[in-house]
C-alpha cells in the first residue's frame, strides 16, 4: 500500500511540474510562528504562516486543514468561494497529508472557539513522497522511533515536548552559569590519555600524527588546566564518549556540563547546584513540583544529605569501613547472598566494587532529591581527601529517582598526591580493571605549576532530562540516539 501511495504522490509531482508549479520553492516569508498566530485576535489580516499539513477534512465547498511544526499547530479554512474554484480544486487534487504549504489570510474563531486562519491564498512548499504513519496509531515500533527520530518528532507529542524541554534546559543552564559570572570554554575531544573519570574509552587513530587517540570520557583535566592558566570560573557543554554497556540509564555518547570554580569547596558547589536545579525547573517546566515515579516531588523543599557508608549500611547491613580490601568485601557480599552482576568482578579495584554494590543495592531506592556525601577515596582519584578522615573525599552526588544527575568535588590540587593516586589507578588498569585511569603526565606537569583551591561539578544533560521528565529510557532524551546498523 505504501509503495502504491508513493507512486501516486510522484505522479502528482509530475502533474504539478507540467502546470508550472514550482516543486521546490526557494523560500516563503512568514510574519508569525504557528503558535503565535493561534493567539491572534479575530479579524487580524495579512497573516502569513507555513507548516506541514497534518490533517485535511473535506466538505463539498470547503475544507479544514491543520498545519504544524515542533512548536505548535494552526487550523486553516479553505473555502471555494474565497480562493476560487481552480485553487480549491488544485488543493484537493494535488496536496496530501505530509506536504508543506505557505498561506496568507485573516484570523477568525469557529463555533467551537478554535482559532482558524481563513486562507486567501496559498503556495505549495514541498511534497511528502512517503506517506506519514497513521496518526491514530502513531509509531508503536520503539526501534523505528529511534532510527527515524524525525518521524517520531512529527507524530509523537510526548517526543516533541521532551525535546523542546531539552532545548529550553540547555538554554537555561547556560544562562544560569553566565549570570553567575562563569565563562564558557571548549576543550579537546581527541585526547592522548583517557583521564577525568572512571570509564572505558573509545579509541581512534590520527593518520597525520601517526598516533592513537581517545575520544574524551570527560573534559575535567583540560578545564583544570585553564584554572592553572588563570581562569577562575569556567564551564563547558562537552560531548563525551564512554565505551560502556547499554542500559536504560546509560548512553555511550552524551553531553556533559562540567565546570570549576577557583577558591570554592564542595559545599559552595552544593549550594550552586541546588540553585541551578530550581532555576532550570522554573525556566523549563514553569514549576518546581514534578511527578516522578507517581510521586509528587517539590524540589524547593529541603534535600536529604546522607553519607556513602551510612547508605550502604542501611540498605545492605555491610559496613564498608570494616573491609579494607576488595577480597574481604567481596567475600562479605557473597556471605550475605548479594549477587553482583559484572563480567570482570575478580579484577575490580575496591572503589569500583563499592560503586557496583551501591548501584545495585542502594541507588534505585533514592527517589527524592538526595545529596550523597563522604565517598571512599578509592572511588574518587581526582577528588580532595577530607582533612579529618583521609580515607574519604570531599565530594557529593545528587541522586533523584535512582539516578545520579550531578557529581561534584572539592578537587585534588596536590600534584604529589595526584601522582600517587594515578599510579594506583595505573596498577589497577594493568591488572585488568579497564575502567581505571591511566597516567597523565601532561596534566601532572600542569598541576606542578600550582593550583588554587578548586571545586568542580559535572552532569549529563540527557540524564538530567530523563529524571526531570520522568522518562523510562535515556534514549528518549536524545535527538538522535545511537542504534545498531541494520
Amino acid at each position: 500500500m505504501s509503495n502504491e501511495q508513493m507512486i501516486h504522490r510522484r505522479e502528482k509531482l509530475d502533474v504539478m511540474q507540467s502546470r508550472g508549479i514550482p516543486l521546490h520553492p526557494e523560500s516563503f516569508h512568514t510574519n508569525y510562528e504557528l503558535y503565535e498566530a493561534a493567539m491572534l485576535e479575530d479579524g487580524m489580516s495579512n497573516v502569513q504562516v507555513a507548516g506541514r499539513v497534518m490533517s485535511i477534512r473535506y466538505f463539498s465547498k470547503l475544507c479544514f486543514i491543520t498545519i504544524s511544526n515542533i512548536q505548535g499547530s494552526l487550523q486553516l479554512l479553505l473555502k471555494k468561494e474565497e480562493v476560487g474554484e481552480e485553487s480549491f480544486q488544485l488543493f484537493h487534487e494535488l496536496l496530501d497529508i505530509g506536504d508543506f504549504i505557505g498561506v496568507k489570510g485573516k484570523m477568525y474563531s469557529t463555533k467551537t472557539h478554535e482559532k482558524t486562519l481563513r486562507i486567501e491564498s496559498y503556495v505549495f512548499l514541498g511534497k511528502s513522497i512517503r506517506p506519514l504513519p497513521d496518526k491514530w496509531h502513531g509509531l508503536s515500533n520503539i526501534d523505528l522511533r529511534y532510527r527515524q527520530r524525525y518521524l517520531d518528532v512529527i507524530m509523537t507529542k510526548e517526543t516533541q515536548n521532551r525535546l523542546l524541554a531539552r532545548t529550553k534546559m540547555v538554554s537555561s543552564i547556560r544562562r544560569f552559569f553566565e549570570d553567575q559570572n562563569f565563562l564558557e570554554v571548549e576543550t579537546p575531544v581527541l585526547q592522548q590519555t583517557s583521564s577525568g573519570a572512571l570509564a572505558k574509552p573509545f579509541k581512534t587513530y590520527h593518520n597525520s600524527l601517526d598516533s592513537e587517540f581517545y575520544l574524551r570520557i570527560a573534559p575535567e583535566t583540560y578545564l583544570k588546566r585553564l584554572i592553572v592558566g588563570g581562569f577562575t570560573k569556567v564551564f563547558e557543554f562537552a560531548r563525551c564518549f564512554r565505551n560502556e554497556g547499554i542500559s536504560p540509564q546509560h548512553l555511550q555518547e552524551f553531553t556533559m556540563v562540567e565546570g570549576y570554580a577557583a577558591y570554592w569547596n564542595y559545599k559552595d558547589t552544593m549550594k550552586l547546584m541546588r540553585e541551578m536545579i530550581l532555576y532550570v525547573l522554573d525556566r523549563t517546566f514553569d514549576t518546581t513540583i514534578l511527578t516522578v515515579q507517581s510521586q509528587s516531588i517539590d524540589f524547593s523543599l529541603e534535600w536529604d544529605v546522607v553519607s556513602f557508608r551510612d547508605l550502604i549500611v542501611n540498605d545492605t547491613g555491610i559496613d564498608i569501613d570494616l573491609y579494607p580490601t576488595v577480597q574481604e568485601l567481596y567475600a562479605e557480599t557473597k556471605r550475605r547472598n548479594i549477587l553482583l552482576d559484572h563480567s570482570d568482578i575478580e579484577s575490580m579495584g575496591r572503589g569500583n566494587f563499592i560503586d557496583l554494590l551501591y548501584k545495585k543495592m542502594c541507588r534505585p531506592y533514592l527517589i527524592r532529591p538526595t545529596f550523597l556525601v563522604q565517598h571512599p577515596i578509592d572511588l574518587s582519584p581526582l577528588a580532595r581527601a577530607n582533612d579529618d578522615n583521609p580515607a574519604l573525599t570531599d565530594r557529593f552526588q545528587l541522586v533523584v529517582n535512582g539516578a545520579e544527575i550531578i557529581n561534584a568535588y572539592s578537587e585534588l590540587v596536590d600534584p604529589l598526591e595526584q601522582r600517587r593516586r594515578l599510579e594506583t589507578q595505573a596498577q589497577l588498569r594493568n591488572n585488568g580493571d579497564v575502567e581505571a585511569m591511566e597516567m597523565d603526565e601532561d596534566y601532572l606537569t600542569a598541576m606542578e605549576y600550582g593550583m588554587p583551591p578548586i571545586s568542580g561539578w559535572g552532569f549529563g544533560i540527557e540524564r538530567l532530562l530523563m529524571v526531570l521528565s520522568d522518562s523510562d529510557n535515556i534514549k528518549d532524551c536524545v535527538f538522535f540516539p545511537l542504534t545498531k546498523k541494520l
